[in-house]
């Protein structure tokens, strides 16, 4: 299978006057087109500096990285920005929702900076609510849904360009064991059923061992690449 990533020594290093700090020292990896990978590590280990690289929200110190094929230093900011929009979707643990803006409203957000047509944002961000089982909240606001149907509609807002790669930062972070478990069926659906790249960044081993590889970084670098050997499902137990 084709792989969608490639990143060969990626490294950040932050620097403040005469003070570096290295917040990724080095990795180096591939991930497949419509892969499941999880990437774990305590705090500090360098998961949210590696998912801000690889959803070309930054740029590395050095090294290369490649999506789809193309090295991404190769585009302009305008095309980075496009890229983002059309191939990454991003679902954050905070949710990011507009709390004044209804479910529908906040999942056609990522369409008015895309090249969709304006005729069809209704009828994608409908079938982007519906998709997660949202289509009776339609018009409700984040005041009105629990924490579960909140990440819900970050993960369809994710999903309404119809991304290539969806990046899920501790989805589950905030929420209790049965909506935890709830997201993570609806991300193993869009994996497993619709062929999504997932990139899960987490610190819970139960969460992780849904996906199909798992990445632990510490102290920035990898501190180990494994298959997961028995993958969880929905169905299986969910402990925080």
């Amino acid at each position: 299978m084709t792989d969608i990533i490639e990143v060969k020594n990626l490294k950040k290093v932050y620097q403040e006057g005469e003070t570096s700090t290295i917040a990724l020292g080095g990795v180096t990896f591939n991930v497949r087109k419509g892969e499941f990978l999880a990437i774990m590590g305590p705090s500090g280990s360098g998961k949210s500096t590696l998912l801000h690289l690889l959803g070309l929200l930054d740029e590395p110190s050095s090294g290369s990285y490649h999506f789809n094929g193309k090295n991404v230093t190769s585009y302009s900011q305008n095309e980075l920005a496009d890229l983002r929009n059309r191939e990454i979707g991003f679902v954050f643990q905070s949710f990011n929702l507009l709390s004044r803006t209804s479910v529908l409203e906040n999942v056609k957000l990522p369409l008015y900076y895309s090249k969709v047509p304006e005729s069809e944002w209704e009828e994608r961000a409908k079938k982007a609510v519906e998709s997660v089982g949202l289509g009776n909240r339609m018009y409700h606001y984040q005041a009105e849904l629990s924490g579960g149907e909140r990440q819900r509609v970050a993960i369809a807002r994710a999903l309404v360009t119809d991304p290539e790669v969806i990046f899920a930062d501790e989805p589950t972070g905030n929420l209790d064991s049965k909506s935890g478990k709830n997201v993570m069926s609806i991300i193993q659906h869009l994996n497993e059923e619709h062929g999504k790249t997932i990139i899960l960044i987490t610190h819970e081993t139960a969460t992780a061992e849904h996906a199909e590889r798992i990445i632990h970084l510490m102290d920035g670098v990898m501190d180990s690449d494994r298959k997961v050997a028995k993958r969880l499902t929905p169905e299986d137990d969910y402990v925080k």
